[in-house]
């Protein structure tokens, strides 16, 4: 079945967090999404408080960028995560976007090769494994989380766009997410090229591989409106397919189309000018999931 989930956009300021929170809980929401965008709010962070909020809900972070951290330090985050709140953490890196990277002085020459020796680094640890490495950018000598995750599905999800990182996600991660540029052929790109990596690694069968795109999503009387101005904005409205605008019905038909082209989970993404941040993921849980296979 389709796994349902909704974002809690950080344009948000973080005091909103909270009730939005006991609303997707309340509402029964599977999985609520958090970003770590330049320069708004801190994934872990607010992971961590949505957790202690919350008594069931799935929280994931899509994503954290790996050229602002220490694998070490995300590796001693995303384990207490699990430790504290078991099966219920979700994490995804990624490249990050390479202006923000660069305003930072974080910004690396090859982000693909990065990214590679974070996602065998930080798997490795958060499976318990000791480990030393000499990479061109991911160094460590003899280390070991003493308190690795208790749950082996304690997985790493790769937050990626292009063909290269794809691959990569497919060889070195357990999951990929896509953005909401992404459309259902495009989802079924991404799937292939995933599996490509996989192939390459001799993954192919080795587990499952799950990928989670997020959807532009729009409701209300104003849903059309706000749906086309968001899609100019970002440069995405020549792209087919795109997005969904209207009632419940119309949005699991949405849901539906990108679960078919091989999406396992689909998470609903609010306009950045969503009136009522609360409302939208009681409506994704109690109006959307019931028209969901």
């Amino acid at each position: 079945m389709t796994t349902l989930g909704a974002v809690f956009r950080p344009q948000l300021p973080p005091e909103r967090l909270r009730s939005v929170c006991e609303a997707a809980d309340a509402a029964g929401l599977e999985q609520l999404w958090l970003w770590e965008d330049c320069f708004l709010e801190g994934g872990l962070s607010t992971a961590a408080a949505a957790l202690a909020w919350t008594e069931r809900l799935r929280v994931g972070v899509g994503l954290l960028p790996v050229p602002l951290r220490n694998v070490a330090v995300t590796a001693m985050e995303v384990a207490s995560l699990h430790r504290m709140f078991p099966g219920r953490a979700l994490v995804g890196v990624g490249h990050g976007v390479q202006d923000w990277m660069g305003q930072v002085g974080a910004r690396a020459e090859s982000p693909v090769t990065l990214l590679r020796e974070y996602l065998v680094a930080l798997r490795a640890l958060l499976r318990g494994e000791r480990i030393t490495t000499d990479g061109r950018y991911v160094r460590l000598h003899d280390v070991a989380l003493d308190w690795p995750p208790q749950q082996p599905e304690a997985g790493v999800l790769a937050g990626v766009t292009g063909p290269r990182s794809l691959r990569l996600s497919g060889e070195a991660a357990d999951g990929t997410i896509l953005t909401a540029a992404t459309n259902p052929e495009g989802v079924r790109r991404a799937r292939q090229l995933v599996e490509e990596g996989r192939e390459a690694a001799g993954r192919h069968g080795s587990g499952s591989h799950r990928t989670v795109v997020y959807l532009l999503t729009a409701t209300g009387p104003d849903a059309d409106a706000r749906l086309s101005a968001e899609l100019a904005a970002e440069g995405w409205e020549s792209v087919p397919d795109l997005g969904v605008a209207g009632d419940a019905g119309a949005v699991a038909e949405a849901v539906g189309r990108l679960a078919e082209a091989g999406a396992d989970t689909v998470v609903l993404q609010p306009t950045g000018d969503e009136p009522d941040p609360e409302g939208f993921v009681r409506f994704v849980a109690e109006e959307v999931r019931p028209l969901v296979e």
